[in-house]
């Protein structure tokens, strides 16, 4: 009898040191909410490192795409920050300026961006500004002696869709109605083809990639860009002036450079990929050494290539530094924070 006692302990014992030794990953699923709509190139994004995470973690578990779109990912923030378990099975793709809404003091924001946990962003991106080729805004020039504001259309205040209007409008003196309420990219897209607005921000990377409409848009010069972000004007865009070109035609002054310089740091923050707080330090190691590995997956780079989308990656560490810096601002830019934002 004794002996049959010592192997059942034997046999338990051994089991459970099987399970401790399994990877905690192993027969899991990993969340990634991406907050913008299906079909919007932040989705587009999220549905190309997905699989290939997966891949790069011990236990090889599943990562699911769920997407949470609506006020300019605002939505989907609050929901992880609030709601889901800080186990490391649950991540989240937002749009990188939703820190505007924390720094102006929306009250619709719940979470703090410093305390996220910064898993790594597919890339990072300078911006542009297109507008409908047939109307009478030629350049950026004609909008600021415009009688009638172009409409731009946007999804929420952290969204470039909006703040690229409303910094354009404090540096250059070039204003736009901007049409709030949009769900996200795709819904953008068809208003700008139907003629609900005119004008539309977003990254160069899905303005030059190979899915439509821009690829039409670009074919048919249904559209033409007005103004890019880059500090040097981009190889594609050679005739495009930049923003910091027209502030120092327009001698814009430092006080607005230096918001200018807030805003744009969104475009470093590129597209982030953050999971909630408190995530054991193990297993945010174990994510951010996977999502590096699958950006340099030789799968994922072929697949990239073939839809044309562009990848710089940045690493967690570097994302959190940026996120604390871009927190840390002094009152007087706050304000003109609240003002571009019209808080």
């Amino acid at each position: 009898m004794k002996r049959i006692i010592f192997g059942l302990l034997f046999l338990l014992a051994w089991n459970s040191d099987l399970r401790a030794q399994a990877p905690f990953y192993q027969g899991k699923t990993i969340k990634l909410v991406v907050g913008s709509p299906a079909g919007s190139n932040y989705d587009q994004y999220g549905r190309l490192i997905a699989p290939y995470m997966g891949k790069h973690i011990a236990g090889n578990p599943d990562v699911i795409v769920q997407n949470m779109g609506g006020a300019g990912s605002v939505i989907a923030a609050n929901h992880v920050y609030r709601l889901a378990a800080p186990d490391g099975l649950t991540l989240l793709s937002i749009l990188p300026a939703i820190y505007f809404d924390q720094l102006v003091g929306r009250k619709e924001v719940q979470f703090d961006y410093t305390k996220f946990v910064w898993i790594g962003s597919t890339d990072r991106s300078n911006n542009l500004l297109i507008m409908r080729a047939d109307t009478p805004y030629k350049s950026m020039h004609d909008v600021r002696g415009a009688s009638q504001l172009p409409k731009c259309a946007a999804t929420g205040t952290g969204s470039i869709a909006y703040y690229m209007p409303k910094l354009l409008e404090e540096t250059i003196g070039a204003k736009f109605d901007v049409v709030l309420g949009y769900p996200g990219g795709p819904d953008m897209d068809l208003a700008v083809e139907r003629g609900e607005t005119q004008c539309r921000a977003f990254t160069l990377s899905a303005f030059f990639s190979r899915r439509e409409p821009y690829l039409s848009w670009r074919k048919k010069g249904f559209v033409r860009v007005l103004i890019q972000t880059g500090l040097r004007r981009d190889p594609r865009l050679p005739d495009v002036p930049t923003l910091y070109e027209l502030m120092g035609e327009y001698k814009t002054p430092e006080s607005s450079r230096r918001l200018a310089k807030l805003v744009l740091a969104s475009g470093d923050l590129g597209r982030p990929i953050i999971g909630p707080p408190g995530i054991p330090a193990d297993r945010v190691k174990i994510l951010r050494q996977a999502f590096t590995k699958a950006l340099n997956d030789p799968g994922l780079l072929a697949q990239a290539e073939k839809q044309s989308v562009e990848i710089e990656p940045t690493g967690g560490e570097e994302l959190e530094a940026l996120a604390r810096e871009v927190m840390a601002q002094p009152p007087e830019i706050i304000e003109r924070m609240k003002k571009l934002l019209g808080k």
